[in-house]
C-alpha cells in the first residue's frame, strides 16, 4: 500500500486521490473532451441520406447500386474534379509540379480543413496536390481555382462544364472545395464516371491519390482515407464530409486483372462509411471481369444540354454546417453558410438503366437507407438567377380558381415571419402533391398554409413547396422535426 509521510494511505484517501487525478486529466486534455462531445453530437439526430454504386471498370457493368441517381452533396469529393482540372493544366504545360500558386486573402479565409497559409504566400503545385489528397485543404482548393481561372466562381463554372463534357449530367459545382453550398450537387452514378475518368486521363498523376502522408513545413499530415493499406486492392481515392452530406467516399480498387470503382455517400460516421465501402470492395472486386478491357476510356464529349432542377435554400441564416472533410473532428461550426436540403429522399434504382446482378445492400448500410419512394430530380446547369421571387398560392395548371393542397379554392398566402420548405420541384403539381402528402401525415401542419414559390434556376422553372403559419423560429423547427419523423426532408427559414 502506498505510504504518505511514512503512514499507510486509507481506502478513502485513495478514492479521493483517484477522483482528483481523473479530474486533472480531463482538464488537461480538452481535445479529448471535445472529441467525446463531438461523438455525442454526431450520433444525435443525424441521418444523412444513403447512396452507393460499384462499377466494373473493364466491362462497364454495374455490380451494385442504391439510389445512384439521387441528388447528393459531394462534400470534399469535389476536390477530385478540382485536381482533374489542375492535372489538365499540367498536361497542357501551363504549370509544372514546382510552379508556385499564390494564396489570396479569400483562399486564406476558407473554413477548415486547411493548411492555414497566409495571404500572399505561395505553395508549389505538387504540394497543393498532396494537400488536397491528404489534408483535404479547403484554402488550397480555393487557391487552385483562383490561380487557374482568376476567381473561384469562374473555376466552378469550368468544373461544371467539364463534368457535363464527361457525361456527369446531374453534377453542378459552386466551389472548388466542397464546402457547403445548396448548388453543389452530384450523384453516385456521376461520381463513378469521374473516378474512372481521372484514372484513364491522368495515369501519371493519379498516383498522388495513393499518398498516405504528406510532410509539409515541419508537419506530417496523414490521409483521411483509412482504407489505403487496410483493404486489399484499394489504391485511392478521396473522402468527403459535411453535416448535410454525411460521410462520403470515392474508392478505386484493383487486384490482379480485376478493377472496380465504388462510391458511398451519406455514411453516419467515418467508421461506418469505411465498413460499408470495405464490404462493397470485398464482395464485388472478385466478381469484376478479369479479361481484356471491353469499355473505352472515359473521355470528354461535346457538352450536352439537359434541363436543370435542384432544390434551393430559402435563406442562408443557419450556420451549423461542419467544415468539409474534417472527419476526425466532425463538429458543427459557424464558419460557413447553410446548405438547404435537396428533395433527396432516397430513390429506387432508375428503371431502364443497365444493371447487372445487383446485390442487396450490405447489412452495415441498411440502417442508413431510407424509404425508396421518390425519383431524383434532373441536374443543375447554373446558379440561381432569382432568389427573391413573388409568392403564389398552390395552384393547379388547369384554368380556373387555384386550388390548395387539399383541393379547396385557395386564397393568396401571406408568408409568416418563419416558413418551412420541403423542396423545389420542376413541376407545380409535384410541389402540390408533396405538400398534400406532408399535411395528411403530419398533425403539426393542420393549421399551416401550403403555398408555392416560383423561381427561375439555370433557365428552368422551379416551384418551392412551403408551409406558412409560424411566427417564431422554434415553432417552424418543431414542425420540421415532425415532418422528418414522417420521412420528409425540410428546413425552417425566414420568409
Amino acid at each position: 500500500m502506498r505510504r504518505v509521510q511514512g503512514r499507510p494511505m486509507g481506502s478513502r484517501a485513495v478514492a479521493v486521490l483517484l477522483l482528483a487525478t481523473s479530474f486533472l486529466v480531463a482538464v488537461a486534455d480538452p481535445a479529448e473532451a471535445r472529441r467525446r462531445g463531438h461523438a455525442r453530437k454526431a450520433v444525435s439526430g443525424y441521418n444523412p441520406p444513403y447512396a452507393a454504386m460499384v462499377v466494373d471498370v473493364k466491362s462497364g457493368r454495374t455490380l451494385h447500386a442504391v439510389n445512384e441517381d439521387a441528388l447528393r452533396h459531394p462534400a470534399s469529393i469535389t476536390k477530385v474534379m478540382t485536381l482533374y482540372m489542375l492535372f489538365e493544366q499540367l498536361e497542357k504545360g501551363r504549370y509544372e509540379l514546382d510552379s508556385p500558386l499564390t494564396i489570396s486573402a479569400n483562399a486564406a479565409a476558407q473554413a477548415p480543413s486547411k493548411l492555414g497559409l497566409r495571404p500572399g504566400s505561395t505553395i508549389s503545385v505538387e504540394d497543393a496536390i498532396k494537400a488536397l489528397v491528404t489534408k483535404s485543404a479547403n484554402d488550397i482548393a480555393c487557391a487552385i481555382g483562383e490561380n487557374i481561372a482568376g476567381s473561384e466562381p469562374r473555376f466552378a463554372e469550368m468544373m461544371t462544364r467539364k463534368a457535363k463534357a464527361l457525361g456527369m449530367s446531374r453534377t453542378h459545382y459552386a466551389n472548388a472545395s466542397g464546402l457547403p453550398d445548396p448548388d453543389q450537387i452530384t450523384t453516385a452514378h456521376d461520381l463513378t464516371i469521374l473516378a474512372r475518368a481521372i484514372q484513364d486521363r491522368f495515369p501519371r498523376y493519379y498516383r498522388y491519390f495513393q499518398t498516405r502522408s504528406f510532410a509539409f513545413r515541419g508537419r506530417v499530415i496523414g490521409n483521411h482515407n483509412h482504407l489505403l493499406g487496410n483493404v486489399e486492392g484499394v489504391d485511392g481515392i478521396k473522402t468527403g464530409y459535411t453535416r448535410d452530406s454525411g460521410f462520403n467516399l470515392m474508392t478505386a480498387a484493383k487486384l490482379g486483372d480485376r478493377q472496380i470503382v465504388a462510391i458511398v455517400l451519406g455514411g453516419k460516421s467515418g467508421a461506418s462509411r469505411d465498413r460499408i465501402m470495405a464490404d462493397l470492395v470485398r464482395a464485388n472486386l472478385p466478381r469484376a471481369y478479369a479479361g481484356a478491357r471491353q469499355t473505352a476510356p472515359v473521355v470528354e464529349v461535346a457538352e450536352r444540354g439537359r434541363p436543370a432542377v435542384i432544390a434551393e435554400a430559402g435563406s442562408r441564416t443557419r450556420t451549423e454546417i461542419a467544415s468539409a472533410d474534417n472527419e476526425d473532428d466532425a463538429v458543427e461550426t459557424t464558419s460557413s453558410t447553410s446548405t438547404a436540403p435537396l428533395d433527396i429522399r432516397p430513390a429506387t434504382t432508375t428503371p431502364g438503366m443497365r444493371r447487372g446482378n445487383l446485390q442487396a445492400l450490405p447489412a452495415a448500410a441498411q440502417a442508413y437507407a431510407g424509404p425508396a419512394n421518390q425519383a431524383p430530380f434532373p441536374s443543375a446547369n447554373g446558379k440561381s438567377t432569382a432568389r427573391l421571387p413573388a409568392v403564389e398560392g398552390v395552384a393547379s395548371r388547369a384554368e380556373g380558381p387555384p386550388k390548395d393542397a387539399r383541393g379547396e379554392s385557395a386564397k393568396a398566402v401571406t408568408p409568416t415571419p418563419w416558413v418551412i420548405q420541403l423542396g423545389a420541384m420542376d413541376d407545380e403539381d409535384k410541389a402540390k402533391s408533396i405538400l398534400a402528402d406532408a399535411r395528411s401525415r403530419t398533425g403539426a401542419l393542420s393549421k399551416a398554409s401550403p403555398y408555392t414559390v416560383r423561381v427561375t434556376h439555370g433557365g428552368a422553372t422551379l416551384y418551392r413547396a412551403r408551409f406558412s403559419g409560424f411566427a417564431e423560429q422554434g415553432a417552424a423547427q418543431d414542425a420540421c422535426t415532425a415532418l422528418k419523423k414522417n420521412g420528409f426532408n425540410c428546413f425552417a427559414t425566414r420568409s
